[in-house]
């Protein structure tokens, strides 16, 4: 589709409960699964809900993720916005043609506390309905727009009440890329829900090592097709861009915030591309997932194995580098949407609204032009 999602929301019209086939929230509905099948632009979709406020926001978001769950070969059954009396209040109830049941709640936050019982307690209803056999084949996944890895209270209260059998958590961004992983890879529905059944109930690290393999096999020809990877320059200043995901104790953009402008400096893994070969007088950009380019800066000293005090995970990240001329804007960062995407040299040529969480998903160099695209200029 051609046009954003505010766009939508505005010529569609205030989506809410309202009876009937030819309601705002039917043709909204209608439109994603006839319309929107690029996981760029699906992905693109999300951003603008979780960068906006108020309902009308939200409840685009309980049906992209419903949405999300169709790309994965579910037959979805959509859930109303608001629960009332009389009528199960799940947002989503998804079903495999293998048998398995996930009922789907979709949380923008995790800042405010939720009460598992409530999913529980939908689940009991459609076994007692006989719309689920039983809760052998049942799932509960919560849906998390904004992970809050300082609280992680949904994940706490899942494994002290002895429901790691029964519920799961996903974030958002991590949903759209076992998508893309479909869509791209050779990864079955089937292996979805291998993904989405694991013996703890938080599936986002699985989903990341699958992200990080698939994002740097060397075999990926869709990849190296976009953007060949060349070694470094040697002499010459090059470009790069990095993520930053969240981790169990701070966000990415609270860890950007640290280690790049409150410290100066910035780790790498043993096999982040890029490493070898930084050097002085390089310039990397940082990427917080889902957010956008946050920060800047210039590369002041190639990496050295070391310890560094404000490094959470060292074991991890041991190869430390020196910055210099930082600058930091994670009150206003960068989105990378299809409208900026339109610009970079990385996408010449093909689609803005095509699969494109691979150009941040692992560490690469970007030409200069499209450096200066995804940073803030000096004032």
């Amino acid at each position: 589709m051609d046009m954003t999602l505010n766009e939508i929301l505005d010529f569609i019209g205030k989506l809410d409960d309202s009876p009937g086939g030819d309601t705002p929230r039917e043709r909204f509905r209608i439109l994603l699964k006839s319309k929107l099948t690029e996981l760029g632009q699906v992905r693109d979709y999300v951003q603008q809900c979780l960068r906006g406020s108020g309902d009308q926001y939200s409840r685009a978001l309980q049906d992209l993720v419903n949405h999300i769950g169709e790309l994965l070969g579910f037959e979805v059954e959509f859930g109303r916005y608001h629960g009332v009396q009389g009528q199960i209040g799940f947002d989503g109830h998804w079903e495999s043609k293998s048998g398995c049941h996930i009922i789907a709640e979709v949380k923008t936050t995790e800042a405010y506390a939720v009460k598992t019982a409530t999913l529980v307690g939908y689940v009991d209803a459609l076994i007692s309905d006989k719309r689920i056999p039983d809760w052998g084949s049942a799932l509960g996944l919560y849906v998390i727009g904004r992970p809050d890895p300082e609280t992680r209270q949904l994940e706490n209260a899942i494994i002290a009440e002895k429901n790691t059998g029964r519920l799961r958590i996903i974030s958002i961004e991590s949903l759209v890329s076992l998508a893309e992983m479909m869509s791209v890879y050779d990864v079955s529905h089937e292996d979805i829900l291998a993904v989405l059944r694991p013996s703890t109930p938080l599936v986002d690290p699985v989903v990341s090592i699958m992200t990080r393999l698939v994002a740097q096999r060397p075999q990926s020809i869709e990849v190296e097709r976009i953007l060949p990877q060349e070694p470094i320059e040697t002499g010459v200043a090059n470009y790069i861009i990095t993520p930053t995901k969240s981790d169990e104790d701070m966000a990415a953009e609270e860890i950007i915030k640290t280690l790049v402008g409150k410290d100066s400096i910035y780790a790498f893994g043993e096999r982040t591309p890029c490493r070898k070969d930084l050097k002085p007088g390089d310039w990397i950009c940082f990427y917080a997932t889902t957010v956008g380019v946050v920060a800047h800066a210039k590369v002041a000293s190639i990496p050295e194995r070391t310890l560094h005090p404000s490094i959470s995970q060292p074991e991890d990240y041991p190869w430390v580098f020196r910055l210099s001329d930082v600058k930091i804007y994670t009150e206003d960062p960068v989105v990378i949407d299809a409208q900026l995407r339109s610009k970079l040299d990385a996408f010449k040529d093909r689609a803005p609204d095509k699969h494109w969480a691979w150009f941040v998903q692992a560490t690469r160099r970007v030409t200069e032009h499209d450096f200066h695209i995804l940073t803030k200029p000096e004032e």
